[in-house]
Formats: C-alpha cells, sequence, structure tokens
C-alpha cells in the first residue's frame, strides 16, 4: 500500500524507546518534517530530557512542544469525570482513558499552529488508545491524516525494535531497576499490563507496585481528613485551599501511605478481546468515596438514582474515546447541573486500604433530622403512609384479584 504524502506531522512522543523509533521510521518512510508533542501529565517523570533526545535526532528546536497539563487535566478532564461517579464495569476509574483526549487535544492544537497535515501516536494496533486518540484527532480536525505505526511496519516485536534502533543509531537507556511491565502514568494512576498478568489467576508480585504501601504495611493507626466540595468538585483539604492538580497530588499521598486504590481487574477492551490489567489510583480512589458521601445528602433522589443509571453509559463512552462526542457532552451538561448544590465537607478515616465516611456537612443538605428522627416529632403523620402503600400495591391486588 503507498504511503499518503505527507509534510508535517506531529508525533506524541515521550523520548522512549517507542516513540524514538517512531520518530526515526516517519522521517525515513514518509520523508516528514516530524514535530514533537511531549505532555505533562503528572506521570512523575522529568518530560524536559524529551527536548534535547528529539534534538539529538534532527528536530528543529521551534518543532519540540513540552507542555505542563497537570492543571488543565485534572481540571477540565479528571474532575468533571468524577463528577458523575464514573467507573468502568464496576472498578475501573479510567485512569488512562481521559488522559488521551487531552493529548489528541494539544495535538490538533499544533498541528493548526505549524500547519502539519498529520498526526502520529505510539498506540498498537490491539489496544483501546489508537481508537481514543484517533476519535479525538478526527472530532477536532476532520481531515487530519494519521498515522499509526504499529499497525503499518513490521517492527512487531522487542527485539525488531532493538534492532531498528541498533541500525539507525538510536540511543537506548536501559535504567537501572526498569519493571518488565507495560506501564502508564498520570496523576489520576499507574498501570500495569504484560508479563505475568497475561495469566489472569497469577497474582501479581508485591514490588509490581510502585505506589502504593501494602495494606498490611500501611500505619497501624488511622488518620482522619475533610474534603470540601463547591459545585461538585473538591476545592481543599483539611481546610487549605488547593488547585486540583495540587489538591490531586496531596490525595495520591495519602492514599499510597495507606495502602488505598490497587485494583486487578479483566476488562473488556473496545477492539473485542478481554485484558488483565492492574491500576493504582490513590487519590482518586479516596475523591469517589467523598463525591459519593457529600451527594447523599446533597442531591434529591430521582437525581441521585438517574446519575446512577447514566453512568454506566458515561464511562463506557469515555473507556471508548468518545470524549468529544455529542451524546457524552450532552450527558455532561445533565450531570453538570446536578452539581450546583454540591458543597460542604466530607470526614474520612484512612486506614490500611480502606476509606471509611465518617462525617459529612453541607449547607444546602437535603437531610432533615426534623422527618427522619426516632423520636416524636410534628412534621410527619405516620398514618399517611398507609394510603401510599395501598396505592402502590393496587396493581398487585387487582392482579391476584383476577388469577385467582
Amino acid at each position: 500500500m503507498s504511503k499518503k504524502e505527507v509534510k508535517k506531522v506531529v508525533l506524541a512522543y515521550s523520548g522512549g524507546l517507542d516513540t524514538s523509533i517512531i520518530l526515526k521510521w516517519l522521517q525515513d518512510v514518509y520523508h516528514a518534517e516530524v514535530i514533537t508533542f511531549t505532555a505533562d501529565l503528572g506521570q512523575g517523570e522529568e518530560v524536559e530530557p524529551a527536548r534535547a533526545k528529539a534534538l539529538a535526532m534532527g528536530i528543529k528546536p521551534e518543532n519540540i512542544f513540552i507542555e505542563d497539563l497537570r492543571e488543565e487535566f485534572v481540571k477540565d478532564y479528571v474532575f468533571p469525570m468524577f463528577r458523575a461517579n464514573t467507573i468502568y464495569e464496576g472498578e475501573y476509574l479510567l485512569g488512562t482513558s481521559i488522559a488521551r483526549p487531552l493529548i489528541a487535544k494539544k495535538q490538533i492544537e499544533i498541528a493548526n499552529k505549524m500547519g502539519a497535515d498529520a498526526v502520529s501516536h505510539g498506540a498498537t494496533g490491539k489496544g483501546n488508545d489508537q481508537v481514543r486518540f484517533e476519535l479525538g484527532y478526527l472530532s477536532l480536525m476532520p481531515g487530519v491524516t494519521v498515522i499509526a505505526p504499529w499497525r503499518e511496519w513490521e517492527l512487531n516485536s522487542r527485539e525488531s525494535l532493538l534492532a531498528y534502533a541498533q541500525e539507525h543509531g538510536i540511543q537506548i537507556e536501559k535504567k537501572k531497576n526498569k519493571s518488565p511491565y507495560s506501564m502508564d502514568a498520570n496523576l489520576l494512576h499507574i498501570s500495569y499490563e504484560g508479563q505475568i498478568l497475561e495469566d489472569p489467576n497469577a497474582e501479581p508480585e508485591e514490588d509490581m507496585w510502585l505506589w502504593t504501601t501494602a495494606p498490611e504495611k500501611a500505619p497501624d493507626e488511622p488518620e482522619y481528613i475533610t474534603i470540601e466540595y463547591k459545585n461538585g468538585d473538591p476545592i481543599a483539604i483539611n481546610g487549605e485551599a488547593m488547585s486540583p492538580a495540587t489538591l490531586l497530588k496531596t490525595l495520591n499521598n495519602y492514599g499510597n501511605k495507606h495502602g488505598i486504590g490497587r485494583v486487578d481487574i479483566v476488562e473488556n477492551r473496545y477492539v473485542g478481546m478481554k485484558s488483565r490489567g492492574c491500576y493504582e489510583t490513590p487519590g482518586g480512589t479516596i475523591m469517589l468515596k467523598a463525591h459519593r458521601a457529600i451527594e447523599s445528602i446533597c442531591l434529591d433522589r430521582e437525581e441521585a438514582h438517574l446519575k446512577d443509571e447514566i453512568m454506566p453509559k458515561y464511562a463506557k463512552l469515555i473507556y471508548n474515546g468518545y470524549w468529544f462526542a455529542p451524546e457524552r457532552k450532552m450527558l455532561q451538561a445533565a450531570i453538570d447541573e446536578t452539581q450546583k448544590n454540591v458543597e460542604g465537607t466530607v470526614r474520612l478515616k484512612l486506614y490500611k486500604g480502606n476509606i471509611t465516611v465518617v462525617g459529612r456537612t453541607s449547607p444546602k443538605t437535603l437531610f432533615s433530622e426534623a422527618h427522619c428522627t426516632f423520636e416524636a416529632d410534628s412534621v410527619y403523620d405516620q398514618k399517611d403512609a398507609a394510603g401510599f402503600i395501598r396505592l402502590n400495591a393496587l396493581r398487585f391486588v387487582i392482579a391476584g384479584q383476577a388469577r385467582k
């Protein structure tokens, strides 16, 4: 198949082995001018070294983009998702899924700025990320050419990648104590795939987990924290106001200390197969528990129940890569409408992998002690319940009489 002629391509570039090889491959196969984009999403690694690596491979200084996206990532992507209490298939907090649309958006912004006619990513042809990136690209720039090397080249093994790197003089850094797992990290989570995890019955080794203390080794004393909410988003911890990224980083520290946020799941990928993965989402796990707690006193019953009904659909849209789709935006508008009165403070107890809600208070609470007390009250007539029950049971009574 002949290659489509491409003049400039924006590559999502980490500076690692795979994307360094892709950079060289784009130059050799497409003869295109390559623009690199490296995003700091709080993955815990320095992103600035990517600049030197790109320069060493012949990229012009003006074609190298490195951006700190941590605040935008948490404020405009993580927080909106958490307003919905989003979980995919009951357990996955979508840490990788939610980062992809932001990266895609920035690549398209750079493409428009630099007059590029193509974008490229390093996702494989077996996974979800290719779908997430490319649905984002095509939503934001419908005419863009997408280059997915893993679907085109013959470099289908680690050995062939290393051979290509050696042949083309691509520097390979051997990191000390490098994890053997395929990993993705950002401020929300870190994921692990591959190696022994490909057997869904094999327990991961303890040293696989890089962020969280093992729950059995976590502190023997519980720790209490408070999280303050406004319009459904967390704004302060222990009374101290924080920016979105700082707040999530702080919650990560609490979660890591107390062994919170580990999950080991087999999930259904959008492309068809099942995949086993392990995730650490310490701060997100705490946020989810706290948000549901503040909603419990601020949301109307039917509002809360309808949110829970649409959440799996919303989660599936994000997992499958439809962040920019009109249906996701429609659901987001409905979710955000419910959050206008979600404010107040939640008190939590953290202890050995567990989060216990021990208090919640709000200036907009719907909890009425006068109505729910077990003591004498003057606002609720218990006799009213008899008619309520009779009317709700009427269809059962009629059906029972008709079928005698």
